[in-house]
């Protein structure tokens, strides 16, 4: 079985924690490890190999996160716009082995009960192997408004209901034969590409052309964006689930949840006497029922009683946890503003390493760059900036202009505007730097690539 891994999210339900460049599933809230490592690995008891679809920015961060032993096994699709789940997993399926059995899953979902959950991912192999397209409902704890729902006949599907208000939800709670539409599927790869030209043949359509002009390099396909851009977007559920007669569900009780909000965060951690979550910077007298989420610095709360707090470097979030639903509005003012919170989080990762923003102003920016051993930046110009590295641990080759020479602790080099150039590691342990930029504009859309290992525009 392959586990076809959708990692398009962007997870900005639970900024500041998550953002564009660092969304949920790849930021290790348990125990140091992120929802993408725990689905890779949780999956890996039955599946033999992963197949990994993203943009390209998360490639990088899935790359860097999926370990030696799962990167020999898996592949990787780039989609350089999101069309939605259906032309997803088409571009997935046209690139396997027509019989392969396809276990479709997110890669931000938590399932606690794992022995179920094996077991349920068994019974659907039988069915997906017999032919049918299966998808997981989850049996329901409460009269939740923010999934959709399947109303079954024990495996047989009656209909795909959309997102209720609260009293259909309780009806259907109380009815007992609704479940929780988890996005989650299994089927053979030939099945679910047949099936989506009987009822979407213009997705298959345009997803074979994407496929077969798709650029392949080992275990790397990368779609072009021309061709991307023409494939219909839509969601595997209205694209075919909801029109097909293969369809099957397997009743799932198996600890899921989709972690949609801070208040599902919170039944995920560990909590103490007062039932806050365990936190050593939390300094609690008489607060309870609280999420407080933060690592740099000691939170004091004073008789707080089931409020959110999560502490970022950039960003500071406070509100009742029964209302964390409401963080997507202050994402939507924050991007009406252009501002850079709900996509870049302080430290942000490269395929050559990371830099994290110490400072910024409207003229000058100061970052912490850290390149790994044997890896290197683009060579590269800005047309707004000029920058000045000092450095601080290891030995930096830089590039500007014709020349490349060595700058090593303590020492520091200046880049004008405009000027090709370039910062390399190749010593054994990483290169630490200071990069202050100074000009009337410090943007990260202000660089021109001029060649670049990792294939970036």
């Amino acid at each position: 079985m392959v586990n076809l891994i959708l990692c398009g999210g962007c997870g900005t339900r639970l900024w500041p924690i998550s953002r564009t460049l660092m969304p949920k599933q790849f930021v290790r809230l348990f125990d140091d490890m992120s929802l993408f490592q725990k689905t890779v690995e949780t999956n890996s008891k039955v599946c033999s190999s992963q197949f990994i679809v993203s943009n390209a920015d998360q490639y990088f961060l899935a790359k860097d996160q999926i370990g030696a032993n799962y990167l020999k096994t898996a592949k990787f699709m780039l989609e350089p716009v999101g069309r939605n789940t259906a032309p997803a997993i088409a571009l997935a399926c046209l690139n396997l082995d027509p019989n392969a059995i396809v276990l479709v899953t997110p890669s931000d979902h938590v399932i606690k009960n794992k022995e179920a959950y094996i077991k349920v991912l068994e019974r659907a192999r039988t069915l997906a192997s017999d032919g049918y397209l299966v998808t997981f409902g989850i049996k329901p704890t409460a009269p939740e408004t923010g999934y959709g729902y399947i109303e079954s006949n024990g495996e047989d599907v009656v209909r795909f209901v959309e997102k209720p208000n609260a009293e259909l939800a309780q009806k259907y709670v109380e009815a007992g034969n609704f479940l929780w539409n988890s996005g989650i599927f299994c089927f053979k790869a030939s099945t679910f590409l047949d099936e989506l030209q009987k009822h979407s043949p213009e997705i298959l359509k345009a997803s074979k052309i994407a496929s077969n002009n798709a650029t392949v390099e080992d275990s790397l396909y990368r779609v072009h964006i021309e061709d991307m851009a023409m494939i219909p977007s839509n969601s595997i559920d209205y694209a075919v689930m909801e029109k097909s007669k293969l369809v099957k569900v397997v009743p799932s009780d198996i600890g899921w949840s989709d972690l949609g909000s801070f208040d599902s965060l919170y039944n995920e951690f560990s909590h103490d006497e007062n039932g806050n979550n365990v936190n050593p910077k939390h300094l609690s007298v008489d607060s309870k029922n609280s999420l407080v989420i933060g690592s740099q610095r000691v939170i004091a709360t004073i008789d707080l009683d089931q409020m959110l707090i999560v502490d970022t470097p950039d960003a500071l979030l406070v509100a009742p946890l029964k209302s964390s639903q409401k963080v997507k509005n202050i994402v939507d003012r924050l991007k009406k503003v252009n501002s850079d919170l709900p996509n870049v989080p302080q430290t942000v990762n490269r395929p050559w390493g990371t830099y994290s923003v110490l400072e910024s102003s409207s003229r000058y920016k100061m970052k912490r760059i850290e390149v790994k051993p044997g890896e290197r930046l683009s060579l590269q110009k800005h047309l707004h900036r000029s920058e000045h590295w000092v450095v601080v641990s290891g030995t930096a080759t830089v590039t500007v202009g014709g020349k490349v020479f060595l700058v090593r602790p303590n020492e520091s080099t200046y880049i004008p505007a405009g000027e090709v150039h370039r910062l390399q590691n190749e010593g054994r342990l990483p290169l630490v730097i200071v990069e202050v930029q100074v000009g009337e504009y410090t943007g990260e859309d202000d660089i021109f690539r001029v060649e670049d290992d990792y294939k970036r525009s």
